[in-house]
């Protein structure tokens, strides 16, 4: 097992013959909000000294990050835009049978395509109407608002965040600032706190979630109050399912069939959806 960089962590490890339970018990506790990761090697010996079959693991080696006591942040107050399931600055653009569970909005942009063969089940303001455009001052003041949260900010050490269970915090992505979820999915564990809350900043990039990966939540966790701060343009891959607010400054891209429990929000530029499903969460 190591911490950060290629530290090792010592310790010792015990077995329990009734449970079948290997228990790694470090030297020294573990420190919070850092990323460790652990492997079980063919070094590793039964009883009877034969070595662990290469592969025999389902996952190894794997990786965590410690969690703190510290309270989760207060969520983000998206204000009137929060009505929205689509807010976009440009243009929002669709193709395919997509379904919009809640209001679409468009300021200063004009042009929404693809609505058919699109159904959208809510309000739909496009500028000059006066709505969309409080709220897209409202999304403004919720964007600058996440960006400058710091109150037990967590850096992550990699951008990727595939493979980890995070419990509630405020989690920065290391420079230049961009969070992936690519090798595995991510899991949220509210610990049985149906207010808890989870804040993403990516100070100046991008979000990129691969094809196939999800956004798993357990124990109470809520999409919303999952807030992710795009500094430029977010892209969900195809068949993804994805959840909480992405709050970008730039372009937000749903390819084939990703599906949003959430909310796809953007100041500047345009929402492009293929064939996807966004629904606005229950509070």
């Amino acid at each position: 097992m190591s911490g950060p960089g290629t530290t090792p962590v010592n310790g010792v490890v015990t077995y329990d013959a009734t449970s079948n339970v290997a228990t790694f018990t470090p030297e020294s506790n573990l420190a919070s909000n850092v990323f460790y990761s652990a492997a079980i090697t063919t070094g590793a010996h039964d009883l009877r000294g034969n070595p662990l079959a290469a592969g025999g693991l389902a996952v190894n080696p794997w990786s965590f990050t410690v969690g703190t006591t510290t309270e989760s942040p207060a969520p983000v107050d998206l204000g009137s835009a929060a009505s929205y399931a689509i807010l976009a600055g440009a243009t929002v653009t669709n193709a395919g049978a997509s379904f919009i569970n809640g209001d679409l909005g468009l300021s200063p942009g004009t042009a929404v395509t693809g609505f058919g063969p699109g159904i959208q089940n809510g309000a739909k303001r496009i500028s000059p109407d006066a709505g969309v455009a409080l709220a897209k001052i409202d999304l403004t003041a919720a964007f600058n608002d996440a960006t400058g949260r710091t109150t037990n900010q967590v850096i992550q050490p990699t951008g990727e965040l595939g493979g980890l269970t995070l419990t509630p915090g405020l989690y920065t992505a290391p420079a230049p600032g961009s969070f992936t979820i690519t090798s595995m999915d991510l899991t949220l564990d509210a610990q049985g706190n149906s207010s808890a809350v989870w804040i993403f900043q990516m100070p100046a990039s991008t979000l990129t979630v691969e094809s196939g990966r999800q956004v798993i939540l357990i124990n109470g966790a809520k999409s919303s109050n999952i807030f992710w701060q795009v500094g430029s343009s977010a892209t969900l891959g195809t068949l993804t399912l994805f959840r909480g607010n992405i709050l970008a400054s730039q372009s937000v891209t749903l390819q084939t069939g990703a599906v949003v429990d959430g909310r796809v929000l953007t100041q500047a530029a345009a929402i492009t959806l293929d064939t996807n499903t966004v629904t606005k969460p229950a509070q």
